[in-house]
């Protein structure tokens, strides 16, 4: 009866050459540090990812409160008009000045032709891009505010050549 052999084989598993053998420390690291470095390239995805989701997102502009005459009116600029509705086209319709007249784009949101109707007087901030004002907000007479969404609608193709192109000096 020997205590000290039989501890000590307990504890270490023999080799084909007679030695003990230790088991490996790092199997069980290998576990923890696979996990370690998934959680981390995990992380790094989604941080990349978001920066280029905040990239590719037009930011959030607001147009200035004080009305422009439409005649006024610059090409890529933010803006906001006032005068009366003058003709209503299903998502579209044409706002009227003393200076002119615009052609207003709302998207989606006017698809019923019900968004404004004839000689209401109206205020519309959006961008002036292509002959159109993209409507992102129309505020009503008595100071109700309807929400269309971003000025210009989602970004397109080439969106960053084109503002590139026209925001130059």
């Amino acid at each position: 009866m020997s205590t000290i052999d039989d501890n000590a084989s307990d504890n270490h598993h023999e080799t084909d050459a007679g030695r003990p053998h230790r088991p490996h420390r790092n199997r069980t690291r290998h576990p923890a540090a696979f996990g370690v470095t998934a959680f981390a390239i995990l992380a790094l995805g989604a941080a990349a990812g978001a920066g280029a989701m905040k990239l590719a997102r037009p930011g959030m502009e607001l147009a200035p409160t004080t009305p422009v005459a439409i005649s006024a009116m610059q090409e890529w600029s933010l803006v906001t008009v006032k005068g009366k509705v003058a003709e209503v086209f299903g998502n579209k319709f044409i706002v009227q000045d003393d200076s002119g007249r615009a052609l207003v784009e709302t998207g989606p949101a006017g698809d019923s032709g019900k968004l404004v109707a004839l000689n209401e007087p109206v205020s519309v901030q959006g961008r002036f891009e292509h002959g159109f004002l993209h409507a992102t907000y129309i505020i009503r007479q008595d100071g109700s505010v309807e929400a269309l969404g971003p000025a210009g609608g989602p970004p397109r193709h080439g969106l960053i050549e084109d503002m590139l192109r026209h925001d130059g000096p």
